[in-house]
């Protein structure tokens, strides 16, 4: 099993250490498609899956989630966090064992979901209905700071809800200086790009897994569709993720670094745990 580079008290300690620099953006990626971002003693957390809910799930049938990294942390301990998002009801994006420990951590947590996606994510989380902060695509919500601005994600589809409303979305996040794109869950659509230009994304996260139907899982990008769209949307810098979790639903970033090569798209592959910190890095335009 992978061990992440950093872990428990290591990551929690690398966290705290990074509240001194306020002039930096940090940013860890968890696994799967959950990171922690750090503006100013600020924390928000992307789709976090901190548990092994889906190994426990799926362990007696044909389709095992056997896990090959191990947790970062015990969602219980990030017990400073301002706001969680959740772009969609996949439990790895979902996951009532994660979302439950931190709601307890932090009363005041503000929680980011799709609005299509209320009455789902209330009664899996056992919370009342209005707690929840819904988007549709177009809308917009500010949450301690961090601007959230809703865009469709296509699942395999652009799925939606009987009002219309998209139940899987992607959230441009605005704070400070700095513009987020973290897709979720998607593959390529009509309009993307284009509609992904109107922001001047610094850091785009974005999946690289890709489709397998015969696995019976929805599909995302690819490793070298994510480089592509990257460098369609003008990135400054684009991280992968989406991998490494689960045996049966994984990719080598090989393909996403040998694209982005290519095509001069600055890129940055993130083990589990490790830190990402703007002063160390450039984000050129």
């Amino acid at each position: 099993m992978i061990t992440p580079v950093l872990k428990d008290e290591a990551i929690l300690a690398d966290v705290a250490e990074a509240r001194r620099d306020w002039q930096d953006l940090h940013l860890w990626w968890l696994g799967q498609s959950g990171f922690l971002v750090q503006w100013q003693n600020r924390h928000l957390l992307l789709d976090p899956y901190l548990s092994d809910s889906l190994t426990k799930k799926y362990a007696h049938t044909d389709k095992p989630h056997v896990r090959m990294t191990e947790r970062v942390v015990a969602p219980e301990r990030l017990d400073f966090i301002d706001v969680v998002s959740s772009s969609h009801n996949h439990t790895d994006h979902l996951d009532p064992e994660t979302l439950g420990p931190l709601l307890r951590a932090n009363p005041k947590l503000g929680l980011i979901i799709p609005e299509a996606n209320r009455e789902f994510v209330a009664d899996r989380l056992g919370m009342v209905t209005d707690i929840p902060i819904g988007l549709d695509v177009g809308e917009s919500a500010t949450v301690a700071g961090f601007k959230f601005h809703a865009v469709p994600a296509a699942h395999e589809l652009t799925d939606k809800d009987d009002q219309g409303r998209c139940r899987y979305l992607g959230y441009v996040i605005e704070f400070g200086p700095w513009t987020i794109y973290h897709s979720g869950d998607t593959v390529r659509y009509s309009g993307m790009a284009e509609s992904l230009r109107n922001w001047r994304i610094d850091i785009a996260l974005l999946p690289i897994n890709g489709r397998a139907p015969e696995k019976r899982v929805a599909g995302n990008l690819t490793g070298r569709e994510a480089a592509v769209l990257a460098k369609e949307i003008q990135a400054a810098l684009v991280i992968p993720c989406h991998y490494e979790m689960f045996e049966f639903n994984t990719a080598s970033p090989a393909e996403f670094v040998e694209t982005a090569l290519q095509l001069r798209q600055p890129q940055q592959v993130l083990r589990c745990g490790e830190r990402w910190t703007s002063g160390l890095h450039t984000v050129g335009r």
